[in-house]
């Protein structure tokens, strides 16, 4: 008869199971694998080269395997794993040279594409600009940013992850990490705002008392 002060290995929470290889596998591919064509997409935006990103998420996707006994249930597990491919990035590109640069030139920090429309086109066409403009040219818009800004960006506004689940990825404090959002937004859209006018979405009209 099982004492009442004992506890089950296999409901103890500080005891992790010990995965067997043909346990590792079955989970991993149907938990993990899943996930691989968002990692791709995040590595693209990081390495800006199909090639190079797929070398990403091969080397990322055999680290997360290795480690994957060492991964808790019931958390999040595409968390786990973007941060796994953002620390193989880094880890990588270190090999050749410093860390990304994270800085931005100061005029983009507090730019608006929405205000920037309001004030040229009156006002109730911010949709309309946006939804016209390309995804080559929101995707180029997009790889132009640094690195971090850039990376902070995806997770945000395109993966839905949120400040507390980005810092983690990014391994970064939540404060950093609100910061790089709002600046690399501000980037963005400045360099959406350039793609508009080149297309004549934006029309700058005169300033009538010059």
């Amino acid at each position: 008869m099982r004492s009442h002060g004992s506890s089950s290995p296999d409901h103890d929470p500080t005891t992790r199971r010990v995965l067997t290889d043909a346990d590792r596998r079955e989970r991993f591919a149907q938990e993990a694998l899943p996930h691989v064509d968002g990692l791709y997409s995040a590595a693209l935006g990081l390495t800006r080269d199909p090639t190079d990103a797929q070398d990403l998420v091969q080397e990322a996707v055999v680290k997360a395997y290795r480690s994957f006994h060492q991964f808790e249930p019931g958390t999040n597990l595409r968390a786990w794993l973007y941060r796994i491919l953002h620390t193989t990035w880094i880890s990588l590109h270190r090999r050749d040279q410093r860390r990304p640069a994270e800085t931005l030139q100061g005029a983009f920090d507090d730019y608006s594409l929405y205000d920037d429309l309001r004030r040229h086109d009156g006002g109730g066409v911010e949709a309309e600009v946006l939804d016209r403009l390309s995804a080559t040219e929101v995707r180029d818009a997009m790889a132009a940013l640094p690195e971090a800004f850039r990376m902070a960006v995806f997770l945000a506004d395109v993966e839905g992850f949120s400040y507390r689940e980005i810092a983690d990825i990014m391994d970064t404090p939540i404060g950093t990490v609100m910061s790089r959002l709002h600046r690399g937004r501000s980037a963005l859209q400045k360099a959406l705002a350039g793609y508009a006018r080149s297309r004549g979405l934006i029309i700058d009209r005169e300033d009538p008392r010059g």
